[in-house]
């Protein structure tokens, strides 16, 4: 970690959690868990969701990005980054947040798995009847 002035955000979504700094800087960077952005995603649909944040709100300053994530798959956390992301950049910056906002970027998505009750298969599939 450095020493300079930075922002910091949460992002959540389901069961992941990622913590976003920000750092003003000339020449960007986007660190995950140590590792480059484009190397801690596979697929080209996450790394998307996690750039979606900068490209569609548009900050009008260079940052470097630094983020720790943890629980949840790979595309629960690129949301969850995504959503950290916004929430610092609107920090920074609050003329973003009309923008960001219509795209539902600042909204924690509620969705989660439904636990299982007891009698039943799964959340609300039940074992076959039989009448007889």
């Amino acid at each position: 970690m450095t020493k300079e002035k930075y922002i910091e955000a949460i992002g959540r979504r389901k069961t992941s959690t990622a913590r976003v700094r920000i750092f003003e800087s000339a020449k960007p960077t986007f660190i995950i868990n140590g590792k480059d952005a484009k190397d801690y995603f596979k697929t080209e649909v996450e790394k998307g969701i996690v750039m979606e944040a900068i490209v569609k709100g548009k900050p009008n300053k260079k940052f470097s990005y630094e983020v720790k994530v943890s629980g949840g798959g790979t595309h629960s956390q690129a949301e969850a980054i995504r959503h950290g992301l916004t929430r610092a950049l609107v920090a920074d910056q609050p003329d973003l947040r009309v923008a960001v906002k219509k795209l539902g970027f600042l909204k924690r998505d509620p969705r989660a798995k439904e636990r299982r009750k007891f009698g039943l298969k799964k959340a609300r599939k039940a074992p076959q009847w039989s009448k007889r």
